[in-house]
């Protein structure tokens, strides 16, 4: 009996697991499948939801190469396998081949696009394999010829001799110059045609792109209907964001729909298919009367629009793959503070603005940047504060140093307190004063924004 122990091989993300086998007199006992061990050493949390045997009646039974849309987790109930695989995914790995012979003490993890085969070296051999996704009849998946020359299989038994017994379908599949690759599950923008949407179809060229109008989030019935089994990623950059409309009654509907019910239809799709969900968030979650808010200050909206938007991040935080980033005063393609007061200055207005609102600018271009980084650095799943780095400003500081990037006095701009902007105002929702957010757990994990005020100069030269 050896102890539990994972094997890395040449096909990336093929794991060999060796398993302890506990026997007596009476045969053996082994754990085939531990969640939690296995996944302490480096299996992925692959969730199965299938569990097939194949019985083998003489040895020489030959199957495959069959590549099927699902990772699996093989091993034998009974006998002994020479077990092969080939990869057949997109990418510089395409065509590496790994063998080993599979008995009781051996499982291996295959994940999804490469292809699988083996060969029974004992009579009444029983192969066994856990799947994540439940088969459907009539769906196609590409196949290997098993005698392929450029996989080069050192079959143990020889495929042309009168021992080796194979299907007449195995026996017709195509060579490797002949496959088409397996493409990767795709990536999913939702909110494409906004500010951040355009920012991370941008990161992300090879994404899916909709918007609302292809796709309601909010609609139980048109998200259960979408194909999430080509998915493996969602980024929703979706949002109600009209804070001062979300406070009257239509308004008050919209923005929990979009802010609240979607995203936990979203998450509730996520845990279901085993997809990573990336959620962008806001510091009106918060009071704002925090020096610097923290990842883990708890959640203390004021008005609807926060309230709506706090749901949403407790729905999402429910899935176990998420990333909800909170950002403040965003500013990318599209209508935004920025361009507002650029225009003004161009115009010759001179404006009034609150110097009593404290925080730092987010550029699209710099959130979604962060959200590739997070992603393809394997940072920890959860909650992360996102917004561009510096001295925190006042948006009558952001609108003094547009008017002076503009030509224009910085003096121009007059100042007043957001009580003083807003007074006689009917309909205004509260907004948090202090939107500072600490950037420690972000710059953590190898990421640093870039100053503010520097990606301002860099905006309005643009």
């Amino acid at each position: 009996m050896s102890d539990l122990a994972v094997e890395q091989t040449p096909i990336p993300g093929l794991l060999v697991v060796h398993l302890p086998v506990h026997g007596d007199a009476r045969g053996w006992f082994k754990e085939n499948w531990q969640r939690e061990k296995m996944i302490a050493l480096g299996l992925p949390d692959f969730g199965p939801v299938q569990n097939n045997m194949s019985f083998n009646a003489s040895r020489g039974a030959t199957r495959g190469i069959h590549t099927e849309p699902w990772d699996k987790f093989v091993s034998v109930a009974c006998g002994r396998v020479f077990a092969a695989w080939v990869d057949m995914r997109e990418g510089s790995s395409f065509g590496t081949t790994f063998s080993v012979e599979i008995g009781p003490e051996t499982a291996v993890f295959v994940p999804r696009g490469v292809g699988n085969s083996y060969q029974a070296l004992e009579d009444r051999t029983v192969y066994s394999y856990l799947v994540n996704d439940h088969w459907r009849p009539g769906h196609a998946y590409p196949a290997l010829h098993l005698g392929d020359e450029t996989a080069a299989i050192r079959w143990p038994i020889p495929l042309d001799s009168d021992e080796a017994e194979i299907s007449e379908k195995d026996r017709a599949n195509p060579r490797l110059a002949e496959i088409t690759p397996m493409k990767p599950k795709k990536t999913l923008v939702i909110g494409a045609n906004g500010q951040l949407g355009r920012a991370l179809t941008a990161v992300f060229p090879e994404a899916d792109a909709v918007d609302l109008d292809e796709l309601d989030i909010s609609d139980e019935k048109a998200v259960a209907a979408w194909p999430w089994a080509d998915y493996q990623l969602i980024l929703n950059a979706a949002a109600y964001t009209a804070v001062d409309v979300a406070e009257t009654p239509d308004g008050r509907r919209t923005a929990w729909a979009a802010n609240a019910t979607a995203p936990a239809l979203l998450a509730r799709v996520a845990t279901e298919h085993r997809l990573t969900l990336v959620h962008y968030s806001t510091e009106y979650v918060f009071d704002g009367t925090a020096t610097e808010h923290t990842e883990d200050e708890p959640v203390s909206p004021l008005g609807v629009y926060a309230q709506s938007k706090a749901a949403g991040d407790i729905a999402v935080a429910g899935t176990p793959r998420h990333y909800i980033l909170r950002t403040s005063w965003v500013v990318g393609d599209g209508k935004n503070f920025v361009r507002t007061m650029a225009a003004l200055a161009e115009k010759g207005v001179s404006p009034t603005v609150v110097d009593d609102q404290i925080g730092r600018l987010t550029f699209t271009d710099t959130l979604a940047a962060a959200t590739a980084h997070l992603l393809r650095s394997g940072a920890a799943y959860g909650v992360y504060n996102c917004t561009n780095a510096g001295e925190p400003c006042s948006w009558r500081d952001i609108a003094a140093e547009v008017f002076s990037l503009s030509g224009r006095d910085a003096a121009d701009v007059g100042a007043t307190s957001t009580e003083a902007y807003f007074a006689g105002k009917d309909g205004v929702a509260p907004r948090p004063l202090n939107s500072v957010m600490s950037l420690d757990k972000l710059t953590a994990t190898g990421f640093e924004p870039e100053d503010h005020l520097d990606a301002l100069r860099r905006y309005l030269k643009a």
